[in-house]
């Protein structure tokens, strides 16, 4: 038998055994979290998901056999953490094909067109996305999200004076899930400081709800700041 097409060769297993276990929308997006935003416990997972806590603790234990999960019990709790290298890399990969055609991405009812919206208190939907996207490779922000990167120049483009900046009690930088797009958005006492300086600088406005639009301003702006962004 050929080695392109044996199941036998080691890559070729690897990646079709990935792709079995990606198959399945539950697995998938646990996967995504714990890639994405990091350890989680089972109940917090299975509340972000919506499905049963026994429900998911069978998909958990066919991940943690397939070796993309690990496991660590503290006390009367399981956390739960991606353990393949480089899985958070493939995921992203994964959905940003999926929307290769912005246009072509996934709407919600009432929501504006290019689904740009607010998480909590920073910047979520097709935006969000965006400023996460371009933070990363300006190197401002660490590939994970957590952290400032070397180059943090981005935000004062932003128009966030990194030095005002005071976390408190919360995290300086998370990731966090965008559940639209699949991708990571910026939160944390960062992505509030973004949002607050788009609404001073009048580039985003409050439409109602969660949702925010790109307002002329921001139009003409956001895709000097953020290559590649375009506005609905």
């Amino acid at each position: 038998m050929s080695d392109w097409v044996d199941p036998r060769h080691p890559v070729t297993s690897a990646v079709t055994a990935l792709a079995r276990e990606l198959a399945d929308p539950i697995r998938l997006t646990a996967l995504q979290l714990l890639a994405i935003e990091g350890p989680h416990t089972l109940s917090q997972l299975a509340d972000a998901l919506g499905v049963t806590a026994p429900r998911l603790g069978n998909h958990l234990a066919r991940l943690r056999t397939a070796g993309l999960v690990e496991v660590e019990h503290t006390g009367r709790h399981a956390v739960y953490r991606a353990a393949a290298p480089g899985l958070g890399d493939v995921l992203t990969a994964l959905s940003r094909y999926a929307h290769a055609d912005p246009e072509a991405g996934p709407r919600r009812a009432g929501a504006t067109a290019d689904a740009t919206r607010t998480c909590y208190d920073h910047l979520a939907g097709r935006l969000g996305v965006a400023v996460f996207g371009a933070l990363v490779r300006r190197g401002a922000l660490t590939d994970d999200g957590r952290s400032l990167g070397p180059d943090p120049t981005l935000f004062g483009e932003l128009g966030v004076d990194l030095a005002a900046v005071d976390p408190g009690r919360r995290k300086l930088a998370t990731a966090c899930l965008d559940r639209t797009w699949r991708l990571p958005h910026l939160g944390g006492a960062l992505g509030r400081s973004v949002l607050d300086a788009f609404l001073d600088q009048g580039l985003v406005a409050p439409v109602g709800g969660r949702d925010v639009t790109v307002t002329a301003a921001g139009a003409e702006r956001l895709p000097v700041l953020l290559p590649g962004f375009t506005p609905s």
